[in-house]
Parts: structure tokens; sequence; C-alpha cells
């Protein structure tokens, strides 16, 4: 069933265009049958005409039923289901930098390494449509905390925000989210998982057709709680 939700948010467009086609050419042969009924004379022409006009009712019904389901779904269903459901989505971008799950194992390997400077500056961030404004870059952050920022993009799909040690490319997903945000919560991050130390928090946009966008990257600080 998930696949089934995922098939109908991502060729949504495709889907109303295929269904309007469909319905042009149902609702053109309903048509034509009916003006043959009007018109038909002798009693076997109107039977053959009868038929033909069932068939091109029950197939613009049906038109219009699918339709009104994807509609439906697109409207009110899909909305309403967990964002994680949707981090599945394939992607075609190669050259994306690898996601995966970070253990403890690692996180204690990571903070065991020699500290680096943490740089006070974002990286692939754009102004107004993919910013991470809180914390701010180089931030200090403990304890479970709200992420502020931007996702407005056109076509927008999904975001999701994700962690990794500093001068790490093994990132792991926090958390994810459906709706476009405008300088509001993009959601909450438990920090007390992490073995303090400097890490990097990325959020990545993801467009309807499952191509992700040039992650905004911000170089952030665990620190311990007191």
């Amino acid at each position: 069933m998930t696949e089934f939700y995922k098939f109908l948010a991502s060729y949504e467009v495709l889907i109303y265009i295929l269904l309007a086609i469909g319905g042009l050419f149902s609702f053109r042969w309903l048509y034509r049958s009916w003006r043959e009924w009007q018109t038909a004379v002798y009693s076997l022409e109107r039977q053959f005409s009868i038929r033909r006009l069932g068939q091109s009712a029950t197939i613009s019904i049906l038109v219009a039923i699918l339709f009104c389901f994807e509609l439906f779904m697109a409207s009110f269903i899909i909305p309403g289901l967990p964002s994680d459901i949707f981090l599945t989505t394939p992607t075609l971008d190669f050259i994306s930098t690898p996601t995966g799950t970070l253990s403890a194992e690692m996180l204690t390997q990571y903070a065991n390494l020699p500290p680096q400077s943490t740089a006070a500056n974002t990286i692939g961030c754009t102004p107004n449509q993919i910013m991470l404004t809180s914390p701010k870059p180089g931030a200090q952050v403990k304890g479970s905390i709200e992420l502020i920022g931007t996702v407005n993009i056109s076509n927008f799909g999904f975001y999701k925000y994700e962690v990794a040690p500093q001068g790490s490319d093994t990132w792991a997903t926090i958390s994810a989210g459906r709706a476009i945000v405008t300088n509001g919560s993009l959601g909450r991050w438990d920090t007390t998982a992490l073995t303090p130390g400097d890490y990097q928090l990325r959020l990545v946009v993801t467009d309807n057709k499952g191509q992700a966008l040039q992650a905004c990257i911000v170089p952030i600080r665990v620190v311990p709680i007191q």
C-alpha cells in the first residue's frame, strides 16, 4: 500500500493528464453513440447503437471515478500520511552524497578524533528556498532543539534533515516533512543520542520527480547537558 501511495503522489500530474485525454475520447465516443441512437431508424441499427452507447457510458463513468479518486487521494489522504513513508523515493542523482545510519560505535570513533575547527558558515543554502536559520552556523546545541528554516521550491516533493560527524560523508536521517515551510519549524531534533563533538546538519529537499536539490549544510557543535 505504501508503494501505491508513493506512485499516486509521484505521478499525480501525469495521472491527471492521462485521465483528461481518456476522458476526452470517452465523452466524444459517448456523444457520437448518443447521436447514432437518436438518429437510428431500424431496430437492428438501434440495438447496435444502444450497445455502443452503454459501452461508452461505462468507460466515461470509469474515467470520472478514477479522476475523483486521484483528486481525493492527493488532496486528503496523502498529505496526512507520515512523512517518513516518502523517504525512500528513488533519485537518479548519481553524484549525491551517500546516506546511512550512524551506529553508536561510529559516533564514538568520530568523537575521539582530534577536534576540527568549525567554520561558522553554511554550504549550499539558497535564500528563501532552502535555508536553515536555526541553529546558526557554529552554534552549540544540546538536548532537544527545534529546527527553523525554509523549504519552498517549485514542484516541491518532500524534505529531510540529516546529521553527520564533521568531515564525514556518512549521513543519518533524523526526520522529514512534506509541507512547504517559510521561515518556520521544520521539526525537532534530540541531540542526546550523539556523542558531544562537531557535526554537520544537512537539509535536503527533493522535488516531486524524485530529484534531490543541492543540500544546505550547517556546521554545529553538540555539547553535553550540564
